[in-house]
């Protein structure tokens, strides 16, 4: 059977002298070191969602520079299809100009080779027919 005596007051004291002993050895020290670590985690996590919402702030940064750039880009790519088209029907319409210039000389010169040849064929046939006409009457022709 349990009896009570002095030696339970005993056990008693020793037991909250072990409980201060390991307080001030053990549990605070322990304690300490808990609560910094825990605050070390936290300023991380805290650290982390800094960087995350400065990451998210230059990739919205980046997507407004990469869409006006782009808007940019279509602009200027617009401009040089419209001064292109200009330059060719400018180009086309030189090209045009002198192909129109050199078809009339080529049929001035059709015309004037044309009007020399009818000549000389109509002087070729007046004196061919002055021979004909007299072989045929058999005597010259004045």
């Amino acid at each position: 059977m349990i009896s009570l005596d002095w030696t339970l007051i005993l056990q008693f004291f020793n037991f909250l002298v072990l409980l201060l002993i390991l307080n001030k050895i053990l549990y605070r020290p322990l304690q300490a070191i808990m609560a910094q670590r825990n605050e070390k985690i936290e300023g991380g996590k805290a650290r982390a969602r800094d960087l995350e919402a400065d990451i998210e702030e230059k990739m919205h940064s980046y997507q407004q520079q990469l869409n006006a750039a782009k808007s940019e880009a279509a602009l200027e790519r617009a401009g040089l299809r419209k001064a292109a088209h200009q330059q060719e029907s400018e180009i086309t319409g030189e090209a045009q100009e002198k192909a129109v210039a050199r078809v009339k000389s080529i049929r001035g010169q059709v015309e004037k080779e044309a009007s020399e040849a009818a000549q000389v064929l109509k002087d070729g046939a007046e004196a061919m027919a002055g021979q004909i006409a007299s072989k045929v009457l058999g005597r010259e022709l004045v």
